[in-house]
C-alpha cells in the first residue's frame, strides 16, 4: 500500500501547470519578436548552432526535478499496516504480584521494579511467543490478553503499580486460576504460568490451582523475590513504613518453602530472583524444554520512508539540466542523448540506483522516532529509536532520545543506561552533557543522592553554563543533607528507645527490691488490713462492671493483612 504522509504538501504540485503556462506564453512571444526580423527559415540557416527542442527539454527536466522535490516533501511511504506470520513458539502467562509488600526495597530498587525489569527482558528474548500479564494482590485482572505484540506489553507493564488494586493481600491461587483460563484454544504447545511473588500467600489454595493448572497440560513456575531476612514496607511519599493492628512494623519475607511446593505441584521450577541475570538464564532455561508449536500470529507494521527514491531521481535530472546545454555543440554532432534505446537505458538505470538507496537508514527512523515522541506515543517512539540502534549502533543520539523515550514509560534503569551509552559514544560536549544530566534527574528520583550528584558534576564540567544542572546539583546535595539527618534522627530514636529500656530495666529492679524489703517488715495492724481488703473488694466489684459493660457492646472485627 502506498500512501504521503504529509498530503498537503501535495499542494504545490499547483505550480508545475502554472509555469508551463509561463513558459508557453513566454516561448510565443518570442516567436513573434523573431518573425519581425525576417522569415523563419532564413533565420534557422542564419543560426545553425541554435536547437529548437534543447531549451524545451531543459524545462521540463526543471519542471521534473520540482514535481519530485514537492513529492518528497509529501513523504512517500510503502508498506503494509497489518501482516500475518507462522511462527513457532510458545504461550506465557505472567503473573505479577503488586501487593504493598512488593514495595520493599530489600531487592533494588525494589521488589517491583526489579521484577518488572525481569519481564521486560523476558519480553526482549521473546520472537515467536505469546504473551499475557495478569497482576493480583487480594484480588486478580488481567492487565493485558494474550498477543504477540510485544511494544503493547511493555507498555502495560510500566503502567501497573499496587495502587490498581482495591483490595490487598496477596492471593496466588486467584491469580493461577485465571491464567488458566487465559491461554488460547491451541492443543499441542507448551503454556508456561510465571508467577513472580515475594510468597506471601494470605489466602491459600495455591497449591490446588497449581495441581488443576499441571493436570490441564500448563506448567506453573514460581519466581520468590526478597530476601530471606525480611524488609520493612515503605509507604509512598511519606517516609514511614507499614505496621500492623498492634502498630508494630511490618517486615515482609520471602517465603521460598510455599514457593517451592507451589511449583513442585504445578510441574514446574522454582527461581529466587536477586540482584543479577542468573534468575533471567535459569527461567530462559525452564522455558525451552516446553514444546513449540506452528501459530499464527498477526503483526503490525510501520510505513517505510520513499522519498529517497525521489530525492535521487532529483539530483540526476538537475544534473542531467546542467551538462545539456541549449546551443549545439559541433563536436558532439554525432551525439544523441535523446534516442529511444538510450532514453529506456537512461530510465531504467536511473531507477536501479533508485531503488539501491532506498533502504530506510537509522537517521530516519530517529526522525520518525522524535515524530512519534513529540505526539506523545513513547512505546512507537522507543520501537523506532531501537531500529535507528540496529541500523547503526555507533550513532549517539539514538540511544539518547531512546533514553528519554523510556524515561517517560517509567522505565527508569532501562533509561540509565541508554544514557550511558550515550555519554560514551557522543564526542558533542553539550549532547554529552545531557546525558549525564538525564541520569542524574533519574538518580535523583530514586533518592540516589551520591550517584546524582557525580552525574550532575560531570555534566557541569562539559558545559558550566548549564543553570539547571547547577539548580539541581545544589538541590541533590540539600536533600542528601537532609536524608543523612533523617538517618541520624532515626538512629537517636533507636538510641533513646534502648535508654529507656534500660531505665525500665533499673526500675524494674528497684520495685523487687522494695518488694523484699516490705517482706522483711513487720506485719501491719489488724485495721490496715481491714481497709486494704475493703479496698481491694470495691476495685474487683467496679472491674467486673466495666466486664460486663464491654460484654454487651458489639465486637469490632479485625483488621485483616493489607500488605
Amino acid at each position: 500500500m502506498f500512501r504521503f504522509e504529509d498530503p498537503i504538501y501535495l499542494y504545490l504540485l499547483l505550480l508545475i501547470p502554472l509555469l508551463a503556462i509561463i513558459r508557453f506564453v513566454t516561448y510565443r512571444s518570442q516567436r513573434k519578436r523573431l518573425r519581425k526580423f525576417g522569415d523563419p527559415r532564413l533565420l534557422k540557416e542564419l543560426m545553425p548552432d541554435v536547437s529548437r527542442w534543447r531549451p524545451g527539454v531543459k524545462f521540463w527536466l526543471l519542471q521534473a526535478a520540482l514535481a519530485l522535490l514537492i513529492l518528497m516533501l509529501a513523504r512517500p511511504q510503502m508498506g503494509t499496516k497489518i501482516s500475518h506470520e507462522k511462527r513457532n513458539g510458545i504461550e506465557t502467562i505472567i503473573c505479577v504480584d503488586i501487593s504493598n509488600s512488593m514495595r520493599a526495597e530489600d531487592v533494588t530498587p525494589s521488589r517491583l521494579d526489579r521484577a518488572k525489569m525481569m519481564v521486560e527482558n523476558l519480553v526482549d528474548h521473546f520472537t515467536d511467543d505469546k504473551i499475557g500479564l495478569i497482576v493480583f494482590a487480594g484480588d486478580a485482572f488481567v492487565q493485558l490478553p494474550i498477543t504477540s505484540d510485544y511494544v503493547s506489553a511493555k507498555m502495560f507493564l510500566s503502567s501497573i503499580d499496587p495502587s490498581m488494586m482495591a483490595t490487598q493481600g496477596t492471593d496466588i491461587a486467584r491469580a493461577v486460576e485465571m491464567a488458566t483460563h487465559s491461554f488460547t484454544q491451541e492443543t499441542g504447545i507448551g503454556k508456561a504460568i510465571i508467577v513472580i511473588t515475594d510468597g506471601e500467600d494470605h489466602e491459600g489454595g495455591a497449591i490446588e490451582a497449581a495441581e488443576a493448572a499441571k493436570k490441564a497440560d500448563m506448567r506453573v513456575y514460581m519466581l520468590g523475590i526478597g530476601s530471606r531476612q525480611g524488609a520493612p514496607i515503605p509507604i509512598p511519599n511519606t517516609g514511614d513504613y507499614m505496621t500492623d493492628n498492634t502498630g508494630q512494623t511490618v517486615m515482609s519475607a520471602l517465603n521460598e518453602d510455599m514457593c517451592k511446593q507451589i511449583a513442585s505441584a504445578g510441574g514446574g521450577a522454582y527461581i529466587h530472583v536477586e540482584n543479577n541475570s542468573n534468575a533471567q538464564d535459569l527461567l530462559d532455561q525452564e522455558l525451552e524444554k516446553l514444546a513449540k508449536k506452528e501459530t499464527k500470529a498477526t503483526v503490525y507494521s510501520d510505513y517505510d520512508e520513499q522519498f529517497q527514491a525521489f530525492g535521487i531521481l532529483a539530483l540526476l535530472l538537475l544534473i542531467i539540466e546542467v551538462c545539456l546545454l541549449e546551443s549545439k555543440n559541433p563536436l558532439l554532432k554525432r551525439v544523441s542523448l535523446f534516442g529511444a534505446r538510450k532514453k529506456t537505458a537512461a530510465t531504467v538505470l536511473l531507477l536501479l540506483v533508485a531503488m539501491s538507496v532506498s533502504a530506510q537508514t537509522d537517521r530516519q527512523f530517529i526522525r520518525q522516532g522524535n515524530k512519534q515522541y513529540r505526539a506523545g506515543n513513547f512505546a512507537n517512539a522507543e520501537v523506532s529509536y531501537r531500529k535507528a540502534i540496529e541500523k547503526n549502533n555507533r550513532n549517539p543520539q539514538a540511544p539518547y532520545n531512546l533514553g528519554n523515550a523510556l524515561l517517560f514509560q517509567n522505565k527508569d534503569s532501562a533509561a540509565v543506561a541508554e544514557f550511558e551509552k550515550a555519554a560514551k559514544t557522543e564526542t558533542n560536549p553539550l549532547r554529552k552533557s545531557k546525558a549525564y544530566h538525564n541520569m542524574g534527574v533519574v538518580c535523583q528520583r530514586h533518592q540516589m543522592f551520591g550517584e546524582a550528584i557525580e552525574a550532575y558534576k560531570q555534566s557541569l564540567r562539559l558545559n558550566p553554563h548549564d543553570d539547571e544542572t547547577r539548580y539541581n546539583l545544589e538541590l541533590c546535595k540539600r536533600q542528601q543533607k537532609q536524608q543523612q539527618q533523617n538517618q541520624q534522627n532515626k538512629d537517636n530514636k533507636d538510641q533513646q528507645k534502648q535508654d529507656q529500656q534500660k531505665q525500665d530495666q533499673q526500675k524494674q529492679q528497684q520495685d523487687k527490691q522494695k518488694q523484699e524489703q516490705q517482706k522483711q517488715e513487720p506485719k501491719m495492724s489488724k485495721e490496715n488490713a481491714e481497709q486494704l481488703l475493703n479496698a481491694a473488694m470495691q476495685q474487683e466489684k467496679q472491674t467486673q462492671e466495666r466486664m460486663k459493660k464491654a460484654q454487651q457492646r458489639p465486637q469490632k472485627r479485625s483488621i485483616e493483612k493489607n500488605w
